[in-house]
C-alpha cells in the first residue's frame, strides 16, 4: 500500500517542498507540497525526479576499501578501520598541512554536510581546505565580507515586493537561482511585470530568463564590473545617488566618487559593447525606480574582477537607497543564526592570513584557491598534500584543468571520499563512504534559509528508514572525525554531544544569549530530538531570532512562515569601524587594474558557460529522466561566427584555450551573440573507473579542460571559467 511524506528537495537551491509517494520501500513519485509555506506547489524537473535519482541502481550500496589496488565492496568497520590506521599515523609522521579537505556543491545540501564539516578541519588541524566557492560565489562572500564585516551578510532581492530588478549574469529560470533561494524564481519574475514592474537581464545570451525581460542587454563577457562601475559613476556624477537612512551607517562615498571617476559610460562603453546612452538610461531608470535591486550571480563572479563586480551590485544597491530596504536589496534572518548582538564594531574581515605553500595564493575565508589543489599535491616538498578527504566532490570535472588533477590524486599516499558514486574524483579514493538516498536522510537547510527571500523555517524528517546495510550520512561524518582524530570506536553520538556541550557553556555565558545565565546541564536535558543532529538543530532553534523549537518544526510539517523579510541594519555589520566601508583597501588596490582594463584590445572570441534546468553542476547526468532534450553539451556558436569559421550546425569542432583542446559537437543559434560561445559546465563522463552508466553513454565534453588553472580573480582567487578566449577550428 502506498503512503506520501513530505521532503524539502536538496538537488538546487530554491529548497521546494516535495509530497513524496512510497511504495514498498522506495519513492514512487514527487510532486510539489501545495501546502509549503514556502513553494506553494512549485515543482521543477530535478523535483519530479527526485524518485529516479534516490533509486539510481549505481549509486554505492556499502563501503568500498581498496585492496591490492582495486576498491572493492567492504563492511563499514573495515573502511574506518583502514582510515584510522592510515590517516593518524601519516599526520604524526608529516604533520597537519599533509591533509588537505575537499568540499563540493553537494555538502551545503545536506545537513550533515553543514554540521560536520567544521569539526573535521578542527581535528585535523590543516589549512588546506578546497571547496566549490572557488569556482562559483566566494567573489560574493569577499565583497560581503569588506563592505559588512561579515561574508555570509549576503544581501538579496526582495523578488516580491521590488519595482524594478537588474539581473547580471544569472538565468534563474533554469538554475533556480544562487545565493537567492526564490522557489518559483521564474513565477516571481513574472509576478513582477504582471504588477508593473521592470525587468532588465543583462547576459551575452538570450536565455529562458533574459527572454521574460522589458529589455535584454548582451554586453561582451567579463565586462560587468566595468559597466556597474559606469552605472555607479553615473549615479554619483548626475548626483542621482540617494542612499537615504543608510546615509548614517556607511563611510567613503566621496572617496568612491574620486575612484570611479574614470569610469564614464563614454569610457566604458566600447569595452562593454554597449552604448553609453544604454548605460545611462539604466543608471536613470535605477534611480528613478519607486524601488529597485540589483541581482548578478554565476557570470558575474567566475570572470576576472569577480570580486569587484559583486561589489559593485552592492554599492549600486545602497547608492540608489535600496540596500536594507523592503523591495530592494536586504539580509535574510535564518531561524538558526544566533540571536542578534547590539550594533557595534566587530572583528571585521581579513584576506591572506596564510598563503598556499607553492604558489603563493592567499587564503579566502578560511580557503585557498581550488585551481592550486593539484599542485599542492604533486610538488614535492614538506607540507605536500599526501592525504585527500572529498567530500560530495567531483574537482576532476569542476576545477580547471582536470586532467591534471586527475593524474594528482592517483599519486596520493591515502585518500577518502564520502560520495554516493564512484565519480571521476572518488574512483581515486583508498575508501569510498556511500552516504544513502536522500529519502532516507533527514533535512534542514542550514544554509540556504540564510539567502531565502522569505524568512521561514521547515524540518523533513527521514521518508524512509535505512535500508539493510545502509548508515546514515550524519553517522558517516560523526566516524569519519573521530577515526581521523585517533578517537576511532568512540560512540559516533559522542561528536554531537561534544559540540552540545560546548555550545550551551558559551551561551550560558553569553549576555546577548537567551541561554544566559542558565544552567547548561539542565539546557541539554531540555533539548529534544531522537538523534544528536536533531539535538543540534533544537539548540540552534532555541538560541536563535525567533524562540523556536524542533517540536515546533515537527508540529508544522509543511513549514512555519517568518514574515517577509525586514531591514536589518546596522545591526549584521561586523566591520572593524561599526558602519559600512564602502571603499575598503582591497577593493581600492584593484580598482586600477579595472581601469587598465579599459585600454585591453578583447579577444575575437570568448567563451561562457551556460546552466541546465536538469541539472546542477556535474551531478545529475546520471538521472534518465533529466537527460536528453535542451540538457546537452554542444558548443552555441552565433550564425556569423559559424559562417566566418566554417561551422555547420550539427558538425563537429576543435576549440582550444590556455589548457588544451576539446573536440564539441555545434549548436548553430542566434540565442548567443556574435564573438561569444557557450559550453556548458560539469560533463565530461568519460574516464575508465568511474561507475556512471548512464552518464557515461553520452559524457560530454569537459569544458574546465579548456583551462590551466591561471586564471582567476586575484581577491578571491575563483576561477576564471568565462571570458576567457578560445580559437575555433571545423572539423570534418
Amino acid at each position: 500500500m502506498s503512503r506520501t511524506a513530505l521532503r524539502i528537495c536538496p538537488l538546487c537551491e530554491a529548497t521546494c517542498g516535495l509530497t513524496l509517494t512510497l511504495g514498498d520501500g522506495v519513492v514512487t513519485g514527487a510532486r510539489g507540497d501545495r501546502e509549503d509555506v514556502f513553494s506553494r506547489g512549485f515543482i521543477c524537473p530535478k523535483g519530479a525526479a527526485f524518485g529516479a535519482l534516490d533509486s539510481d541502481p549505481d549509486r554505492l550500496r556499502g563501503p568500498l576499501v581498496r585492496r591490492d589496488g582495486r576498491l572493492q565492496e567492504a563492511t563499514w568497520e573495515e573502511a574506518f578501520d583502514a582510515i584510522a590506521a592510515a590517516v593518524p599515523a601519516q599526520v604524526q609522521e608529516y604533520g597537519p598541512q599533509s591533509v588537505g579537505v575537499v568540499l563540493g556543491n553537494p555538502n551545503v545540501h545536506t545537513m550533515a554536510g553543514a554540521l560536520y564539516p567544521p569539526l573535521l578541519l578542527k581535528s585535523l588541524g590543516t589549512r588546506n581546505l578546497f571547496t566549490a566557492s572557488t569556482l562559483d560565489q566566494m567573489p560574493k562572500h569577499v565583497s560581503s565580507g569588506l563592505l559588512f564585516g561579515d561574508p555570509f551578510a549576503i544581501p538579496v532581492p526582495d523578488l516580491d515586493r521590488t519595482d524594478f530588478l537588474l539581473l547580471l549574469g544569472a538565468n534563474p529560470v533554469e538554475s533556480n537561482g544562487s545565493l537567492c533561494t526564490a522557489p518559483d524564481f521564474p513565477g516571481r519574475l513574472k509576478a513582477l511585470r504582471a504588477r508593473g514592474g521592470t525587468l532588465v537581464v543583462v547576459d551575452p545570451r538570450r536565455t529562458r530568463t533574459a527572454a521574460l525581460a522589458d529589455r535584454h542587454l548582451a554586453p561582451r563577457p567579463g565586462s560587468d564590473a566595468l559597466l556597474l562601475a559606469a552605472l555607479a559613476h553615473t549615479l554619483i556624477e548626475e548626483k542621482l545617488a540617494d542612499p537615504g537612512v543608510l546615509e548614517e551607517h556607511r563611510d567613503g562615498i566621496g572617496e568612491l566618487g574620486a575612484a570611479l571617476g574614470s569610469f564614464t559610460p563614454e569610457a566604458v562603453a566600447p569595452a562593454c559593447d554597449l552604448t553609453a546612452a544604454e548605460i545611462r538610461t539604466l543608471a536613470r531608470e535605477l534611480a528613478a525606480a519607486p524601488t529597485a535591486a540589483v541581482y548578478a550571480r554565476i557570470g558575474s563572479c567566475t570572470v576576472e574582477f569577480g570580486t569587484l563586480a559583486s561589489w559593485l551590485v552592492d554599492v549600486l544597491n545602497l547608492l540608489t537607497g535600496n540596500l536594507d530596504r523592503p523591495g530592494g536589496a536586504l539580509f535574510p534572518l535564518s531561524a538558526t543564526a544566533p540571536a542578534g548582538r547590539p550594533a557595534g564594531p566587530g572583528k571585521g574581515f581579513t584576506l591572506g592570513r596564510w598563503s598556499s605553500r607553492v604558489a603563493g595564493h592567499p587564503e579566502v575565508k578560511g580557503e585557498l584557491p581550488m585551481a592550486a589543489l593539484a599542485e599542492e599535491i604533486e610538488t614535492r616538498g614538506d607540507g605536500r598534500i599526501r592525504i585527500l578527504l572529498a567530500i560530495a566532490a567531483n574537482p576532476v570535472l569542476s576545477a580547471p584543468d582536470g586532467d591534471r588533477l586527475d593524474r594528482a590524486l592517483s599519486g596520493l599516499d591515502f585518500m577518502v571520499s564520502v560520495d554516493p558514486y564512484l565519480n571521476e574524483t572518488s574512483r581515486h579514493a583508498h575508501v569510498v563512504l556511500p552516504p544513502p538516498p536522500p529519502s532516507q536522510s533527514a533535512h534542514f537547510d542550514f544554509a540556504f534559509n540564510g539567502f531565502a527571500v522569505r524568512n521561514q523555517a521547515r524540518y523533513s524528517p527521514a521518508a524512509l528508514p535505512l535500508a539493510d546495510g545502509r548508515m546514515d550520512e550524519c553517522e558517516i561524518h560523526a566516524r569519519l572525525i573521530l577515526a581521523v582524530s585517533g578517537l576511532h570506536g568512540a560512540p559516533p553520538e559522542a561528536v554531537d554531544e561534544r559540540v552540545i556541550s560546548d555550545a550551551l557553556a558559551r551561551a550560558v555565558t553569553d549576555p546577548h544569549s537567551p541561554l544566559h545565565g542558565r544552567d547548561p546541564q539542565e539546557l541539554a536535558r531540555l533539548l529534544t530530538g531522537r538523534t544528536g543532529p536533531e539535538r543540534r538543530l533544537d539548540l540552534m532553534l532555541r538560541t536563535g531570532p525567533y524562540d523556536l523549537t524542533l517540536d515546533d518544526l515537527l508540529r508544522a510539517p509543511h513549514g512555519i512562515d517568518l514574515g517577509p523579510l525586514q531591514p536589518r541594519l546596522p545591526g549584521v555589520l561586523k566591520t572593524r569601524s561599526g558602519r559600512i566601508e564602502l571603499l575598503p583597501d582591497p577593493i581600492a588596490d584593484e580598482l586600477p587594474r579595472l581601469r587598465a582594463a579599459l585600454a585591453d584590445r578583447p579577444a575575437a572570441l570568448v567563451l561562457v558557460g551556460r546552466r541546465h534546468l536538469r541539472s546542477n553542476n556535474s551531478w545529475l547526468h546520471n538521472v534518465p529522466a533529466l537527460t536528453g532534450g535542451s540538457n546537452r553539451c554542444t558548443l552555441q556558436v552565433h550564425p556569423q561566427d559559424a559562417d566566418r569559421l566554417g561551422l555547420v550546425d550539427g558538425g563537429q569542432a576543435r576549440i582550444t584555450a590556455d589548457g588544451g583542446s576539446l573536440e564539441v559537437p555545434v549548436e548553430v543559434t542566434d540565442a548567443i551573440r556574435s564573438g561569444v560561445v557557450s559550453l556548458p559546465h560539469g560533463w565530461g563522463h568519460d574516464r575508465a573507473g568511474s561507475r556512471l552508466s548512464v552518464a557515461a553513454a553520452v559524457p560530454g565534453a569537459n569544458v574546465n579542460q579548456l583551462l590551466d588553472g591561471t586564471r582567476m580573480d586575484r581577491l578571491s582567487g575563483t576561477a576564471v571559467l568565462n571570458g576567457f578566449p578560445v580559437e575555433l577550428t571545423p572539423l570534418p
